[in-house]
């Protein structure tokens, strides 16, 4: 049954203000609690296991792995700009376009927005990309939502070079 707030009619003004502000501060604490601290640490450890999933699969080119991982509207961008989709994603790792021998990860910041998490982490990166190397040091960012079901999927990847500073010369 829906909670019904009646204001008298002379209820106008700074009076409304008073009141609008008085139940908007006694609602306060339950709208940003946000949820319980053992969802929480239960989140941040699903977002880790599926951190360390991701990582192995694309080391062993688990495609049917890293399916589970991805959101179906995935969107990656690379470190060279390139955005790829799920698909495109899948098949460059799947016909071996994109290899990777090794990734080391270190820094990570794990993040929640309610239903959405962010991953931020340094990695030290060995791998090829048709023929080229793009071994080397990047930063990359893993936007998480949960789907329908309620699982974390990976909707968004970022990663960015860390060049050496005579790189800049």
């Amino acid at each position: 049954m829906p909670c019904t707030l009646i204001i008298p009619w002379k209820l106008t003004g700074r009076c409304l203000a008073l009141v609008c502000a008085f139940v908007l501060s006694a609602c306060a604490p339950t709208l940003l609690a946000g949820p319980p601290r053992a969802q929480k640490h239960e989140n941040r450890h699903e977002i880790e296991r599926i951190e360390e999933a991701w990582r192995n699969a694309v080391l062993k080119a688990n495609v049917a792995t890293m399916e589970t991982l991805l959101g179906d509207d995935y969107m990656g961008i690379t470190a060279t700009g390139t955005i790829e989709t799920k698909d495109k994603a899948l098949a460059n790792i799947r016909t071996g376009v994109t290899r990777f021998t090794s990734i080391d990860l270190s820094e990570r910041k794990l993040r929640f927005y309610g239903t959405t998490a962010l991953v931020t982490s340094r990695a030290e990166v060995a791998g090829t990309n048709a023929s080229r190397d793009f071994s080397g040091s990047y930063r990359y960012t893993h936007v998480y939502a949960r789907d329908v079901q309620g699982k974390w999927k990976i909707v968004s990847f970022e990663a960015s070079r860390i060049r050496d500073s005579d790189e800049h010369k």
